[in-house]
């Protein structure tokens, strides 16, 4: 808006007449005011805006004597000087304060930074547990599922991981929740529900998930599963489907050791490692040969089934402190002050009607929880015993008090202080979780996104584009923990703005397929 008048109050002046005009003009020329006039010359005032060419936008008459006016710019200095106007003001904007998050993995991987206006040409397949059509961050988008035998609706989710999955790669930008990797529901998704709320299946299962993805139109399949036996089936089916221009992707596995996982690491699927906030490999992130890039996987805010997540508030003294529920930790609200218990491997004598203040280590987190119900608490409050944010679980263990993870830095700093706080956990639509499971959908998002401003790329190309522009980690060069690097989703694009793609997916002896990033000591390119 060009600034014809003061955004602060303007007063009465002298009076001038309006300069008449017959119409209200559309474009820059146009002023949005609130005028504020005096007792009884409201109808006046109507009359003048009218005569004037401009328009009641809302009557606040009755209650607040003005009105919210659109007027040209030229006859808006002739009202400001009406003797029976107050004043006049800006009718200043108002939008959503959004508690819309952005998780710290959607700038980590440059996704923010690339526009998904073309992602209605690409098609991500999730092979998972299925996908809660329902829900307020996935409702939107462009999605169509099929069910395999036995696993029920794929638009419904018993499990949740799913629903997680589908988050990070296409949660949508809408003012709740996340947003995920491409957040304007451009591109199309097709779900595949091949997991119960058990969460397992079978490698036949997979083959002809697959199946069905390459069916319906699939770029680029997430697999956010694994297991610890290849299949030579299942290899010759992801072989093949690679030969024929389908990027699959999966996680590399969350045993934390040297042993492969399948899919994963078949030649022909690039294998996603899990890294944290500050782009460090989990501790549960495996670590193989066939390991080819990394992306967050620890903490991971998204979707899940509404209702079965929890959100939770920490304040101590009057100040809000980031944290996670413990998961199965129960709902509920209690404010105290805070009881310094140590590393909780005992009963904290002295908690009685108090927060317990936990160190982690030694034992379980339900362990410590149980310590603090032993000494009377009300609620547990447990930070990281190493840099960065706490998620934890009670397992299969049953407490009856609010128990939540903050930092390392946030414990630390409220030991000794007795500060009053208050925990606060209760259902939510959304969850942070840990696992490769949650790195993979990153990769996924990520290559759709920047194959859909190249669509004449071969997948092979997208995988090496994405490979040789990753974000050198750990060792330099490829290494078995981080792969090439962390996934960077602008970085990749310009690779290929500079590399235009010829469409050939690359040798290989694979059946089709380029694996030279995978494997050996040599970071890729």
């Amino acid at each position: 808006m060009k600034n014809t008048f003061s955004k602060t109050l303007l007063g009465s002046a002298l009076a001038l007449a309006l300069p008449a005009t017959t119409a209200l003009a559309n474009g820059s020329d146009i002023e949005r005011v609130i005028v504020k006039f005096k007792d009884g010359s409201g109808p006046s005032i109507q009359s003048l805006v009218r005569s004037s060419g401009g328009r009641i936008e809302r009557d606040l008459s009755a209650n607040h004597g003005a009105f919210a006016i659109s007027i040209p710019q030229h006859a808006l200095r002739g009202l400001e000087n009406n003797p029976n106007v107050e004043y006049v003001e800006e009718d200043v904007r108002r939008q959503l304060l959004s508690t819309e998050q952005v998780p710290y993995g959607i700038p980590m991987v440059q996704a923010d930074q690339l526009s998904d206006s073309m992602a209605g040409n690409r098609t991500v397949c999730i092979i998972d547990s299925g996908y809660e059509a329902i829900h307020e961050d996935l409702s939107a988008n462009n999605v169509l599922g099929t069910n395999d035998s036995g696993t029920g609706n794929w638009y419904e989710d018993q499990n949740g991981h799913g629903t997680h999955v589908a988050g990070t790669i296409a949660g949508i930008a809408n003012t709740v929740g996340v947003v995920g990797v491409m957040p304007n529901t451009n591109v199309n998704l097709h779900i595949v529900k091949v997991f119960n709320a058990d969460g397992w299946g079978y490698s036949s299962s997979l083959v002809a998930a697959l199946d069905v993805c390459e069916a319906n139109g699939a770029n680029v399949i997430n697999m956010s599963l694994g297991g610890s036996r290849a299949s030579r089936t299942e290899e010759n089916a992801f072989t093949n489907a690679y030969g024929r221009g389908v990027l699959s992707i999966a996680a590399a596995g969350n045993d934390g050791n040297t042993r492969h996982s399948y899919p994963a690491s078949y030649d022909a699927v690039m294998s996603v490692a899990a890294i944290d906030e500050t782009k460090t490999i989990a501790s549960f992130s495996q670590q193989t040969d066939q390991v080819e890039i990394a992306a967050p996987g620890v903490g991971v805010v998204s979707s899940v089934p509404t209702g079965t997540g929890l959100s939770t508030t920490f304040t101590a003294n009057g100040t809000g402190y980031e944290s996670a529920a413990m998961e199965g930790a129960p709902q509920g609200t209690v404010t105290s002050s805070l009881a310094d218990c140590g590393l909780g491997d005992s009963a904290c004598v002295g908690a009685s009607g108090q927060i317990c203040l936990i160190e982690r280590g030694v034992i379980s987190f339900a362990e410590k929880v149980q310590a603090c119900e032993a000494g009377g608490g009300i609620g547990a409050v447990i930070f990281n015993n190493e840099p960065g944010m706490l998620y934890g679980t009670m397992g299969e263990v049953a407490t009856s008090i609010p128990s939540i993870g903050i930092s390392q830095a946030d414990g630390q700093a409220l030991v000794g202080s007795g500060a009053n706080a208050t925990v606060s956990i209760a259902a939510d639509n959304y969850a942070p979780f840990d696992g490769t499971s949650m790195a993979t959908p990153h990769v996924a998002g990520v290559a759709a996104l920047v194959w859909s401003h190249h669509t004449a790329c071969a997948a092979g190309e997208v995988r090496n584009a994405l490979n040789v522009t990753a974000e050198d980690l750990g060792a330099a060069g490829r290494d078995n923990a981080y792969g090439n690097g962390l996934v960077q989703a602008l970085a990749a694009h310009e690779y290929l703005l500079a590399n235009p793609c010829t469409g050939d997916n690359g040798g290989g002896d694979n059946g089709g397929g380029d694996n030279s990033c995978k494997g050996g000591p040599r970071k890729c390119g």
